[in-house]
């Protein structure tokens, strides 16, 4: 790729720039219908150091209306968003639909860095390709525009480009230590960003530009998103396709096999209580020092017992290291943006808990059976949530799923309580009782989900809750054993040498 790459002949500058207005004039036509067709744009530039990415994106937007485009440069990152998966704010910035995103570097060069300053392992660089690949799978299946550019220089155009920039006292500081690093490491530079394309090309393709003819490179950049939009236009949005990948399963009953009779005595619910609250606390101190992120993931019935189940733990925890996340019908902002953007932006730091009562399962339980996405998508998304999750296991996340199980006479009794009591009125809704008529549609949704995204690394526990205080004790049982696991295997591997959790 870079090592076989021709710079292009010179070309008449004046016929360039004519070219170059017309295309800017077609993008800012095509804005409006972006907008029309609510089709999202990302336009990932990556390059050289001193390659002009920031040149580009300032011809790239010099003719459009700023209130729909934003320009991100990820690469400049503040420390607190080195404790998210590395993909967090690229996904963070995705734009929402209609909108255009300019990403001034992001994924590639956050890869390659890393992987060359010996900050990431080779099979961590493996999992970080494949992670990137189903990022860009995934918007591009949830209807995403995507354009990939890398700007190439050579080493000589770079280090006279460094040098230029170096000895002006006005833009000396664009030049620092990490790109004179990358131009001293040219030739190392070239091979894995050549790698890196080459493994990263099959779901959006890359398009390699020769940045020593300025003018030359923004009239193909320009040309290449003027008939990408184009085309993307025309076709409309890309409804994806359904991955054939296995995952490794736990095997799950169904609903209708699970013995909801189990009881605990009120007295030894007492005990039980709170000793696992006084573990839980010990280890949420291990778990900040440590740097493990948690995700507890709260499913079930409504008026299962969900609130008081978080009620139970949140109450074992420092309320400075989690947040609880009551997850309702997605905004205006989220529901034009990826179904899983809203999931991203919630995830924990390092070290600290996240809780979501209700979470992205809604894709293939509520969105399902009330029409509010295609069939495609939810039959897409329990591979879409395997990939998240793995993703979060892979970062060092422990992913727990519980899901808050009872029988319809139980819901029926409680749904009625809440009717007859003032103070719990405000849980009752016309929803729940809606809900409550399309039982046997969720249940199968439900024994779907469970036999589908009940992974190895992040499983489902049927959380039985006619008595719920059995199911408060059972759901803390589970945190306790899977924290103390956590907590040990991150102890072995500091024993063993390896590098601690970001």
């Amino acid at each position: 790729m870079l090592k076989d790459f021709e710079t292009k002949k010179k070309e008449d500058k004046t016929a360039l720039g004519a070219e170059i207005k017309e295309l800017q004039s077609k993008l800012l036509g095509q804005q409006q219908e972006l907008m029309k067709a609510k089709l999202p744009v990302v336009v990932l530039i990556e390059g050289w150091s001193a390659a002009g990415k920031g040149s580009l994106i300032k011809e790239f937007i010099s003719e459009l209306d700023p209130r729909f485009y934003h320009v991100e440069s990820p690469k400049v990152m503040p420390e607190s968003e080195e404790r998210f998966p590395f993909l967090y704010p690229y996904m963070k910035a995705i734009p929402v639909n209609g909108k255009v995103t300019f990403l001034d570097s992001g994924w590639m060069e956050n890869v390659v860095r890393k992987y060359l300053r010996h900050e990431i392992t080779k099979d961590e660089y493996r999992r970080r390709i494949r992670q990137v690949n189903e990022f860009e799978r995934q918007l591009r299946d949830g209807g995403y525009v995507i354009l990939k550019i890398f700007l190439h220089v050579s080493k000589q155009e770079q280090f006279e480009r460094i040098q230029s920039l170096a000895e002006n006292p006005e833009t000396e500081w664009r030049i620092d230590r990490e790109d004179l690093w990358q131009h001293m490491e040219y030739k190392r530079f070239m091979e894995a960003y050549d790698d890196f394309m080459e493994k990263t090309g099959d779901i959006t393709g890359w398009h390699i530009l020769d940045g020593s003819r300025r003018k030359t490179a923004v009239r193909d950049a320009l040309r290449l998103l003027v008939q990408r939009v184009e085309r993307a236009v025309q076709e409309g949005r890309y409804e994806g396709i359904t991955s054939e990948e296995d995952f490794p399963l736990k095997e799950m009953p169904l609903l209708s096999e699970i013995d909801l009779s189990q009881s605990i005595d009120s007295d030894e619910y007492k005990k039980e209580l709170k000793k696992l609250q006084t573990r839980i606390s010990e280890l949420h101190n291990i778990l900040y020092r440590r740097k493990i992120p948690v995700i507890l993931c709260y499913e079930g019935w409504d008026a299962a017992g969900k609130g008081g189940n978080i009620r139970r733990l949140s109450y074992a925890l420092d309320p400075r290291g989690f947040d609880v996340h009551p997850i309702a019908s997605p905004l205006p902002h989220e529901l034009s943006r990826h179904y899983l953007w809203r999931f991203w932006t919630r995830l924990p730091k390092t070290g600290h808990i996240a809780i979501y009562d209700r979470t992205w399962y809604g894709r293939v339980m509520v969105e399902r059976l009330e029409g509010f996405c295609t069939e495609k998508e939810w039959r897409r998304a329990y591979h879409e949530i395997n990939e998240f999750e793995r993703m979060l296991t892979e970062w060092g996340a422990v992913v727990l799923k519980f899901w808050i199980h009872i029988d319809q006479d139980t819901q029926l009794a409680r749904f009625k309580d809440r009717e007859n009591t003032p103070e719990k009125q405000w849980k009752i809704t016309d929803e729940d009782w809606r809900n409550r008529e399309k039982w046997p549609e969720y249940e199968i949704a439900v024994n779907d989900l469970l036999q589908k995204t009940s992974t190895k690394n992040a499983p489902w526990y049927i959380i039985e809750s006619n008595d719920k205080n059995y199911a408060r004790i059972k759901t803390l049982r589970i945190i306790v054993k899977a924290l103390e696991k956590a907590c040990e295997k991150h102890f072995q591997r500091m024993m063993e040498g390896s590098a601690p959790l970001r």
